[in-house]
């Protein structure tokens, strides 16, 4: 597997199970999925707007063999404070509804980040 950047010296960044592994030691607790109704956990006790989510760090994971191995990991926070990540491919495996979502976080952080700038 690969991750962009320097991997050797982060034996936790060669792998998706270790990586999100870290992410738990770190507070990023729970396990997001998209809906049509938004960002939630899987207990889906709540949803989240695109304005409620900032992406803290995302992590790519390529397979050296096997394409369906192409995997991003989002690591998340919410505006309540809640904390986890996100899986879903990339490429052709990835996850429409997703990808949707996540472009919607970035385009509004994006926003942000401009403001503050130009302030």
């Amino acid at each position: 597997m690969e991750t962009r950047g320097q991997t050797e010296n982060i034996p936790w960044m060669k792998g998706l199970a270790s990586c999100v592994n870290k992410m738990k030691e770190d507070g990023y607790k729970e396990d997001f999925q998209v809906s049509k109704k938004g960002l939630t956990t899987f207990s889906e006790s709540k949803y989240y707007s695109p304005e409620e989510v900032k992406i803290v760090n995302f992590y790519r994971f390529e397979g050296v063999s096997d394409p369906g191995d192409n995997t991003i990991l989002y690591v998340i926070e919410t505006a309540d404070g809640t904390k986890g990540t996100l899986v879903d491919g990339y490429g052709a495996y990835a996850s429409q509804e997703v990808s949707k979502f996540i472009v919607a976080v970035e385009e509004i952080q994006k926003k942000i980040h401009t403001s503050k700038v130009d302030a």
